[in-house]
């Protein structure tokens, strides 16, 4: 497991009855990075990550 699993696990946990919306993750990335800019690379490639449908990645043969 690695360290990350956890938070992702307590996410579910805690979050996992409500409907989210795109905007509401979009604010609180934006909060993260503002107290953490030091994470600003990782959080961009995570949102990029999630942005793109599995048929926008040009190393899927299905796409």
């Amino acid at each position: 497991m690695y360290f990350t699993d956890r938070g992702i696990e307590e996410l579910e946990d805690r979050r996992s009855e409500e409907r989210l919306s795109v905007e509401w993750l979009a604010a609180r990335m934006r909060t993260f990075v503002d107290q953490h800019p030091e994470f600003e690379d990782a959080v961009e490639r995570l949102a990029t990550f999630l942005a793109r449908d599995d048929a926008d990645e040009p190393d899927n043969p299905s796409g």
